[in-house]
């Protein structure tokens, strides 16, 4: 049985939405009991959900006080935080940041606090597991928990406990949230990252958890994982444009792909225009058989495919936001 350390400190539980009527009311009942313990309440950020989850999270805010419904006009998850903090925040210790398409252990709010407390971080993140259940939605979850898919990130393959760069977000002590000014809501995607590269600059530390982590399950069609790795290459664009930051290799390595892509189209003209396309693609789909092979998984030949979207879709995002920049400072 985990212990915890009983703690006075004041916890907000901020889970923003869209369109989660399948899973806010579980979602809200698994974090219930960790309330008392950590003097907490859970505030429902929805950004104009059309499925019936602003009417599940009124109910729910109805029957009890410690659940709150806020409406989050601005639709993104950044301005769902900042608005939450700063309607709710006063008084509060620490922001813990729930996601509601993904599944939490039990004590997983308590674990954050007593890391926070017994570390002194300013700010707390996980690792990350991705799990599916359709063919797809399996095969891209082998991809994003494989180097292929996320070169290497620790918050996906988890580490030791560590202080680090960056993480994936879970709880924040609500001082140093509010003393960099909290998420740049110009990023629908990639905020975190953003958030980090500043919490650190000023100070602040990030210590990594590997007492308790997450589940997140990905997109189950192949037009909703592109849009979505096509907008996290946007938001590393604009983290670069913003900080001058540059991209790690594991991020430098894909950014290639979108012009390798491109430039396979000269082979109209000149055959081996298409080789680096190639080499690209033989080494996704030979990845893709190791794993089939040396890990007995039979999901690896079409996870290589998934890591191939997702690897096309940042790298042409990234160049999107690179190539929009230059245009606009041009006028």
């Amino acid at each position: 049985m985990t212990m915890h350390r009983s703690t006075t400190k004041s916890s907000l539980i901020v889970v923003p939405c869209l369109n989660e009527a399948a899973h806010i009311e579980a979602l809200v009942e698994k974090m219930r009991p960790s309330l008392e313990p950590l003097h907490a309440k859970i505030v429902i950020a929805d950004g104009g959900s059309t499925d019936g989850t602003r009417e599940i999270a009124r109910r729910l805010a109805a029957e009890d006080e410690r659940v709150l419904f806020l409406d989050n006009p601005k639709r993104i998850q950044s301005a769902a935080v900042n608005q939450v903090v700063a309607e709710f925040g006063s008084g509060f210790d620490f922001l813990i940041r729930i996601d509601a398409h993904a599944s939490y252990p039990d004590g997983y709010c308590e674990t954050l606090v007593d890391e926070a407390v017994a570390t002194g971080a300013d700010s707390v993140v996980v690792a990350m597991e991705t799990v599916g259940l359709s063919t797809f939605q399996k095969a891209t979850a082998v991809a994003q928990n494989s180097k292929l898919g996320n070169g290497g990130s620790k918050h996906r393959t988890g580490a030791a406990g560590e202080w680090v760069d960056h993480g994936h977000h879970a709880l924040m002590r609500i001082a140093a949230f509010e003393a960099i000014g909290g998420y740049d809501e110009a990023f629908s995607h990639n905020e975190d990252a953003e958030f980090d590269y500043r919490l650190r600059r000023a100070g602040f530390r990030i210590w990594m958890t590997d007492r308790t982590s997450m589940v997140y399950y990905p997109r189950t069609r192949i037009g909703s994982l592109f849009r979505q790795y096509f907008a996290y290459g946007r938001g590393r664009a604009k983290n670069f444009l913003k900080h001058r930051a540059m991209p790690g290799l594991r991020q430098m390595l894909p950014l290639a792909v979108a012009p390798v892509a491109l430039g396979a189209l000269l082979a109209i003209v000149d055959w081996t225009a298409i080789i680096p396309f190639g080499v690209w693609t033989a080494a996704c789909l030979s990845y893709g058989v190791w794993i089939a092979l040396g890990q007995r998984n039979p999901y690896g030949p079409l996870a290589a495919v998934s890591a191939m979207i997702m690897h096309l879709a940042w790298s042409a995002g990234f160049w999107r936001e690179l190539l929009a920049f230059r245009k606009r400072a041009m006028r």
